[in-house]
Formats: structure tokens, sequence, C-alpha cells
């Protein structure tokens, strides 16, 4: 499968001749000109890289990092006509791998993308299994959206809030359901219902413990 590589830039011309040769290195490039267009796409689909844009007609690209990095480590990279240290040290301070300053060469963007994801993979990190967009509303497994229900998305929401612990029944419906009317059996159907989406996912392995009598808790070891 191809590197994924979202490209949030607004000058046609630089996303073009980008998107070209990323192509020729063998790179599946999505190209969006705007900051919010550009973190919906990421919210839909896994992406193996970011290269984004500093100077965004919609807002910051510096503040569209930080927004990124609410909910994913994806690695990422800024182009900017910027080349002063203050702004380079501030991209790599709020989450940036790397900067480079405009005008570039799209084969030297090429070569930083293919060391920027070398070194991503071999890092000896855990797996980010889960990434949750609370104001969105998302939940993403090993990258994929889960197609959540309300409830589905509050229940799998509190077992990540804290990965480990137990939460009863009782928890679980004054967590989610409130002042609902709900019973042990709902929380149990929802239980079900997720661990088949979790499930189509990844076959190997359930994430949801159910310890008997006490309730569910979440388990995040790969």
């Amino acid at each position: 499968m191809k590197p994924a590589i979202l490209l949030i830039e607004d000058e046609a011309a630089i996303a073009d001749t980008l998107v070209y040769a990323l192509q020729a290195d063998g790179f599946e490039v999505v190209w969006r000109a705007l900051g919010q267009t550009g973190l919906a796409a990421l919210r839909e689909r896994h992406f193996d890289l970011v290269i984004l844009d500093v100077g965004l007609p919609d807002g910051s690209g510096f503040e569209l990092c930080k927004e990124i990095r609410k909910t994913s480590e994806i690695p990422l990279m800024f182009l900017t006509a910027r080349s002063g240290e203050i702004d380079r040290v501030v991209g790599l301070e709020i989450g940036a791998d790397d900067y480079v300053p405009k005008p570039f060469s799209p084969r030297e963007v090429c070569a930083r993308v293919k060391t920027i994801l070398k070194r991503s993979r071999g890092a000896a990190l855990p797996p980010v299994l889960f990434q949750v967009d609370a104001e969105g509303g998302r939940i993403r497994y090993r990258g994929r959206l889960l197609p959540l229900t309300r409830y589905e998305f509050g229940v799998l929401q509190v077992l990540l809030s804290q990965p480990g612990r137990i939460f009863s029944r009782n928890q679980l419906m004054d967590r989610v359901w409130g002042d609902a009317e709900a019973f042990d059996r709902t929380v149990d159907t929802h239980i079900k219902t997720l661990r088949t989406k979790l499930h189509e996912v990844d076959p190997e392995r359930d994430p949801i413990a159910t310890h008997r009598g006490l309730g569910y808790s979440m388990q995040l070891a790969s």
C-alpha cells in the first residue's frame, strides 16, 4: 500500500508541483487548499504524513497544527514563506517534525518526507490505537473512523478516558445516559455492538475486557 500524504496548501502552482513530485516517488497524495477542509480530510481517513502551509486563507498553519496535535501524533511538515529562526523554532516546538522554507526543491521535500516516515516507523513507540475527537464526536481505531451511534461513542469515550479502570454498568449508565432511562442490558448491548465494530477493524484482538460481576475496562496493550 502506498504511503498517504495530506497536502494542505492554498497556492495551486506549488500544490501541483508537490503532488506530481510525491506521486512520482510512489506516494498517494490528497490536496486541500484550506485548513478546515484539510482537517476534515484528516478526520475522514488515515494518512501517514501531513504537509502543511503556515499561511492559509482561513487561518494559521500553526493553530491548525495545534488542533491536529490534540488527537493525533501523525508526522507533520511545515511549508512556509517565513524563514526566520523564531518561526522555525515555534513550528518545531508545537509538534512539527520538519520545517521547509519557500522556495524549495520538490526533490528535497520528497527526500525529507521519506526521512520523516522512516524515522517515525522505526521509532520504538507504542502504536496509537485510538484517536478521540471529542468535539466532533468521532473516534478512530487503528487509523479508521468508527461508525458510532451517540451512545456507542459515549461508552467508548468513557472507557478510553481511564484505560485499565473497571467501570461498572451503573457508572457507564450515569456517565453516558445520565437521566435517560437505561438498563444493565442496554450497556451490555452497546458493548456488544462496539466489539463488533472494533472486530471489523482488527479481528485479532478485543480491547474491551469483561470483568464478571464488576463491569468493563479498556486494555490498550498492543
